[in-house]
């Protein structure tokens, strides 16, 4: 099965429940996405509306990733900087991938689509995240190309006694990778 990723798709009511029903199954699996398990869809509404609102006033976009049934199954936030030295990268955020479909290949497919997207937006250089130290997503960032390039140790705070580095990773962007041929060179 392949994903297909759609960057700015048109919103509607089951988009919204896809990816509010998406976050809750994420987070309740163990996910690190702004919210410690377990979490209810009404929790995540409010933080969903936030990303709403920015790709509202053109500051976010929307990635998609939906399975061949079309089923909301991974997502990423692209967030540009509204600094004015700070225009040439943007912010990835809230990127998951279904617990069911995890271990397959699809978050690094997620990466790969988010990258092409910056790419795709004009004047941006690299993307930059943030994620939660101790569960090895800094790991997987790493093997999608990302170079740690910061630390805050103990700035998230998981529960009473469990605090977790805020690590800071950066993907510069080149040109895009070209496609595999699918047959020999021709003079």
């Amino acid at each position: 099965m392949a994903l297909t990723f759609e960057l700015a798709p048109a919103f509607s009511p089951a988009l919204r429940d896809g990816i509010t029903a998406l976050w809750a199954d994420v987070t309740n699996a163990g996910g690190a996405v702004g919210f410690v398990p377990p979490v209810t869809a009404e929790e995540i509404r409010p933080e969903l509306l936030k990303h709403l609102v920015a790709i509202e006033q053109g500051r976010a976009r929307l990635l998609v990733g939906r399975d061949e049934e079309g089923a909301v199954v991974a997502t990423a936030f692209l967030v540009l900087n509204d600094h004015r030295l700070m225009k040439h990268w943007l912010w990835l955020y809230t990127v998951m991938v279904h617990p069911r479909l995890q271990g397959r290949g699809y978050g690094r497919d997620l990466m790969a689509a988010a990258a092409d997207a910056a790419r795709s937006l004009d004047g941006i250089e690299a993307i930059r995240l943030t994620c939660r130290g101790g569960i090895g997503a800094d790991r997987f960032y790493a093997a999608c190309g990302y170079k740690e390039v910061g630390r805050v140790p103990d700035a998230i705070r998981a529960a009473p006694g469990d605090d977790r580095d805020e690590v800071v990773m950066l993907l510069p962007l080149g040109p895009a990778a070209p496609a595999p041929s699918s047959g020999p060179a021709t003079p």
